[in-house]
């Protein structure tokens, strides 16, 4: 039977190969990518709604320290009270704009005795370290920043001792700074917006563009597409009249070697010759 081929091991392993590779390229890799442009999508649409909002004090968007989230992310909002910053910390191992950066994390206690963690921006590394920079201003502020998720250290390393004092982090998450601090913090931060008190060098918004994840996502539904058209091609050409490995052994065309090919070809030429 021309299918009998179908069963052999080599053939086997290749179509076994063929339906994991098309698999992963269907279950596992292209829906990551979409849903990767699904989330810069979300965010790219949360900060131009963030240019035409009103800004609100953070109190009247997140009443009772309900943590942020995709609705109320990079919303611009107002806090009024005073900088805790003996409860300072940093940030290590960033980057800002494709270069090493530190960022500047201090407690702000609002006016009705809760405490915000505020990104007050970044700085650069002078000689892998942290540079000097200016204190937080004391007495009763008014900031303006952006609304922020808790960023997550996957490792869930501990804090470290920094040259300047302030303990430092792995992520901006005001769970780890409270765990640092000793502070009850609201879960989530603020970004500061530039000119805002206490800022330094105010961090960048992302970039709004939609990025590569949804071509990716297509070229890996096209990669496994092709897979499975290059397998049913190869199964077509061997089932077909002449087909190496459908064709029953004893019809196959035996193999001659080079040499027993030049010797023939010599005995043909000396016969024609004589």
């Amino acid at each position: 039977m021309r299918l009998r081929f179908l069963l052999r091991p080599g053939w086997l392993a290749l179509t076994l190969a063929v339906l994991i590779f098309a698999a992963a390229c269907f279950v596992v890799l292209a829906p990551w990518q979409f849903s990767r442009h699904a989330e810069r999508k979300a965010t790219n649409d949360a900060i131009n709604r963030s240019f035409t909002a009103a800004e609100v004090p953070i109190e009247a968007l997140l009443p009772a320290g309900e943590p942020p989230g995709p609705d109320t992310e990079w919303r611009t909002v107002t806090l009024t009270g005073s900088y805790l910053a003996d409860h300072e910390v940093v940030a290590r191992l960033r980057t800002v704009q494709g270069q090493p950066a530190f960022e500047v994390l201090t407690p702000f206690r609002l006016a009705d005795g809760a405490v915000v963690l505020v990104d007050r921006g970044y700085l650069r590394p002078k000689e892998s370290a942290v540079p000097g920079y200016p204190a937080p201003p004391s007495g009763t502020r008014e900031l303006t920043a952006r609304i922020r998720v808790d960023e997550r250290d996957p490792r869930a390393r501990a804090a470290l001792p920094g040259d300047n004092g302030h303990q430092q982090v792995y992520a901006v998450d005001s769970r780890a700074v409270a765990k640092v601090t000793g502070l009850t913090i609201r879960p989530g931060y603020v970004q500061l917006t530039d000119g805002s008190p206490g800022v330094l060098a105010a961090l960048p918004l992302p970039e709004l563009d939609a990025g590569p994840f949804l071509s990716y996502a297509l070229q890996w539904i096209t990669f496994g597409v092709m897979a499975l058209l290059a397998w049913l091609y190869f199964t077509w050409r061997e089932i077909r009249p002449g087909g190496v490995l459908a064709t029953p052994a004893p019809e196959r065309p035996r193999r001659v070697s080079v040499a027993r090919q030049i010797a023939e070809e010599e005995a043909r030429e000396r016969a024609a010759s004589a």
